[in-house]
Formats: C-alpha cells, sequence, structure tokens
C-alpha cells in the first residue's frame, strides 16, 4: 500500500502539472500527481495537440490545390475527415501513454480523480474509492475551460465547443464561428482548408485584436483570399436552432445561418471542484488564483501555475511556470518572467509574437520604432510558394535592444523560438544582423529585419520608409 505522505502533491496532470511533477521529483521530492483524466490534460487531449494533426492534415490539402503551381498533376482527391479523426485520436493516445510513462518513470505516484482540499496540506482524492494525501508543499494546475454562452447552449450536434467539435466525424457544409481569438481563428483555418463555408462574428473590431492591428489586418486579408466571411464589431443577441442548423440575429439586426456553430469565446479557469476554502485561498473577480513571482500563492507553501492563474494561458508558459513553481517547493528561489514567452496561431498564414508591439513599448516608456521586412523579399518564400507575411522587430532607438516581435507566414512559429532568446538575455539588433544565418531560410527574415533596425538593409532598396 502507497505511504500517502509526499512532499509535494500536484493537482492536474496537463502540460503546467506534469512537467512540475517530474521537475520536483528530479530534484529528489516525493511526488504525488492527480489527475481526474488522462495525463497530458487539455493541451494533449483536446487543444494543442488535436487541433494541430487535424491543421496538418488540412495543410496537406492547402498543398494539393496548389500543386498545379509546382508543376504537379494531382487530379480528383477527396477528403476522407473520418480518417482525418482516427489519425488524430491515434496521435493523441501515442503521446498520451508516453507522457504517462515519463512520469511512471520518475517514481510519481498517479492517483486517478478528483482532487479537493481538506486542509492546506490535506488533499482528498475522490475517483474508484476515497484518499487522503498529506503533502508539505501543494502545486495547483488544473488549468481552464471552455467559456459558455448560455443563450447558445453547446448540445454536441448543431452547437460545438472547441471541444466538442473535435469530435465530429463528418465535415458540415457550413459553419459559424462565434468569436475571433486565436481559437476560433484557427478553426476556421481548418474547416475553411477543408473547403467548409466559414463565418466568423467578432465583437472587438477585427479578428486576432488583441495581437495588433496589423496582425488582425493580414489574417483579414488572408482569410477573405480563402472565401471566409468575416463580422466584426457586431455581437449576438439570440441564437435558433432550425431544421437545418443554427440561425444567429446579430446586433446590427442582420443574421446568418449555417449547419453548425462553434462558441469559441474564450476560457475560463478551472477551480470549482478544489474547495479553495479549505486551504484559506481566494480568487479573483474572474475566478482566476493570485500568485506571486514565484507562482506561491496567499498561502505559503501552495502554489498554482497554468490557465488557472491567469497570467498567461498557453501550454509552454503552464510547462515553464510549472518549472518554477517545482524548484522553489524544493528549496531554491526562482522567479517567473513573462517578457519572453512566445505565443503562435496556427492558422494559415502562421503568426507568432513575443514581447510588446511598438505602441505598447512607447507606453512603456520605451523610445520605440518597429521594422518590417517582407517575406516575399526573401527566395525561399518565394522557391516554397509562400511569399505572403513579414517579419516585424520592435526595438529601442539608443540602445538597439529588442522588444518585441510579429511574424506572419511560413513557420513562423519556429521562427520565433530566436526572438525569445535574444529577449531573454537582452541581445541587441546587432547581434541579431551580425548572426549568420543560412541561405536560403525563412529565418533571414529576422537578420534582414534587424538590418532595417540597424539603418542599414541590405535586400530593401535604400531611402524607403520601413519603419513606424
Amino acid at each position: 500500500m502507497k505511504d500517502m505522505d509526499y512532499d509535494l502533491i500536484v493537482i492536474g496532470g496537463g502540460p503546467g502539472g506534469y512537467v512540475a511533477a517530474i521537475k520536483a521529483a528530479q530534484a529528489g521530492l516525493k511526488v504525488a500527481l492527480i489527475e481526474k483524466d488522462k495525463v497530458g490534460g487539455t493541451c494533449l487531449l483536446r487543444g494543442c495537440i488535436p487541433t494541430k494533426t487535424l491543421l496538418a492534415s488540412a495543410h496537406i490539402v492547402g498543398v494539393l490545390q496548389k500543386a498545379k503551381e509546382f508543376g504537379v498533376s494531382v487530379e480528383n482527391f477527396t477528403i476522407n475527415y473520418q480518417k482525418m479523426k482516427e489519425r488524430k485520436d491515434l496521435v493523441v493516445s501515442t503521446l498520451c501513454n508516453g507522457v504517462l510513462g515519463l512520469v511512471k518513470s520518475n517514481g510519481i505516484d498517479v492517483f486517478a480523480g478528483v482532487g479537493s482540499f481538506i486542509s492546506p496540506k490535506e488533499i482528498k482524492v475522490r475517483g474508484e474509492k476515497s484518499q487522503i494525501l498529506t503533502g508539505k508543499k501543494i502545486i495547483i494546475a488544473t488549468g481552464s475551460t471552455s467559456s459558455t454562452i448560455p443563450s447558445a447552449p453547446v448540445d454536441f450536434h448543431k452547437i460545438h465547443d472547441s471541444t466538442s467539435i473535435l469530435e465530429i466525424t463528418k465535415l458540415p457544409k457550413s459553419l459559424l464561428i462565434l468569436g475571433a481569438g486565436y481559437i476560433g481563428c484557427e478553426f476556421a483555418s481548418l474547416f475553411g482548408e477543408l473547403g467548409v463555408k466559414v463565418s466568423l462574428v467578432e465583437f472587438l473590431p477585427g479578428i486576432v485584436w488583441t495581437q495588433g492591428k496589423s496582425i488582425s489586418e493580414s489574417l483579414t486579408t488572408a482569410f477573405t483570399k480563402k472565401g471566409i466571411q468575416i463580422y466584426c464589431n457586431r455581437k449576438m443577441e439570440r441564437c435558433d436552432l432550425t431544421e437545418n442548423g443554427v440561425t444567429l440575429h446579430l446586433s446590427d439586426q442582420s443574421k446568418l445561418e449555417a449547419e453548425m456553430l462553434l462558441v469559441s469565446v474564450g476560457r475560463k479557469p478551472y477551480t470549482d471542484e478544489l474547495n479553495l476554502g479549505a486551504a484559506g485561498i481566494g480568487t479573483t473577480p474572474n475566478g482566476f488564483i493570485s500568485v506571486n513571482e514565484k507562482m506561491e500563492t496567499e498561502v505559503k507553501g501552495i502554489y498554482a501555475i497554468g490557465d488557472v492563474t491567469g497570467k498567461s494561458m498557453l501550454a509552454h508558459a503552464a510547462s515553464h511556470q510549472g518549472i518554477i513553481a517545482a524548484l522553489n517547493a524544493s528549496g531554491k528561489s526562482e522567479k517567473m518572467a513573462y517578457e519572453s514567452i512566445p505565443a503562435v496561431i496556427f492558422t494559415d498564414p502562421e503568426i507568432a509574437t513575443i514581447g510588446y508591439t511598438v505602441d505598447l513599448a512607447k507606453e512603456k516608456g520605451y523610445d520605440a520604432v518597429s521594422h518590417k521586412f517582407p517575406f516575399s523579399a526573401l527566395g525561399k518564400a518565394l522557391a516554397a510558394g509562400e511569399p505572403e507575411g513579414y517579419a516585424e522587430l520592435v526595438t529601442e532607438k539608443k540602445t538597439g535592444r529588442i522588444l518585441g516581435a510579429f511574424l506572419v507566414g511560413s513557420q513562423s512559429g519556429n521562427l520565433i523560438s530566436e526572438i525569445a532568446l535574444a529577449i531573454d538575455h537582452e541581445i541587441t539588433i546587432d547581434s541579431l544582423a551580425n548572426t549568420i544565418h543560412p541561405h536560403p531560410t525563412l529565418s533571414e527574415a529576422l537578420s534582414e529585419a534587424a538590418l532595417l533596425a540597424s539603418g542599414f538593409p541590405i535586400h530593401l532598396p535604400p531611402g524607403k520608409k520601413h519603419d513606424k
């Protein structure tokens, strides 16, 4: 029988929780991990991995559709969405088993069930049987769930959320997406590429609006070319189920009809079953758990990481927060920094961002300027038939310090890590410009943007205004 006393208990086995558990075990702690579903969490089971697997299938469709431009004739290919879903399920299952194996190989005890506080150091696990664990330190990593709208309740048939829509086996002819943040836009890109008539509805002035006007406009242009309809500055007033699907009545008195509706209006922290009051932990008005730079809550010895903190609702941010929390739980003194966390939106074109926009940098007191280098001036982009997009660097004029970067175009998610390193280590544009990038590659866009920022562009004509 397992000893129920632990150095650390982690509640939630997502990308924050299982990473924290492994890091703590590597530091020599006796660790318990509680997970009510499967280790891997939303990211692996219902988010990052399944959506990107389906997007990979959609990318193949896009390549086939453009094949004639490359001198390759591909006629009468078919889309089997059932097979796409089966492949997605296999990828998820393979990775899920792999993560569970990693956890167990580190000597971590895994408990299946719901964890809730009895006291600041006691956790009750409700599964097939109830068990009580005691822990010197505790990490909360319960993540988030899809936000809902009472007037458009998910019925898993005509109205879906970002979880249930991953389980459909037949493509709808038309799809309405309510909410044009990164999740809504990724699904728009996916289903649009597969031939579904997609319409996006957003109450903000533009799609992915929080990423800045320039990125919003670029993605709007790309989506419009693909036939995706976009309706911004509009709210849903009413949702009606019809014989053939769904009708949305909008605030401008217009109405939209489609076979299916995806409600994608954000995510909310999942704390419902934690019984936080028993541990003396409160939440913000929005339901998040407040933490300091060490990821510690208001109760000493109890940490919180990932979406439940609302700091940065990204899987890789949760993983790094988990490392910080685990190290501190093992006696270290580490602090979390958020300036160098990249974000990627896996649309077509792909979008990657990090740090400050030029406007936000100026608000923070920097004498900031931004420079854009277009992918259309890159040999590799033209050779690959993907000239759309740009690399933008935000820098401080006097020091040349890199404050942010915004990439739109092929492989942006892979390129952004170089800027994450630059920001984290305060590398200047001169260092980036002098770093030899292989040719021909898309990574040259970064060194070329740095050359622009230094005032001496090589592959753009001199004298033009490329900054703002």
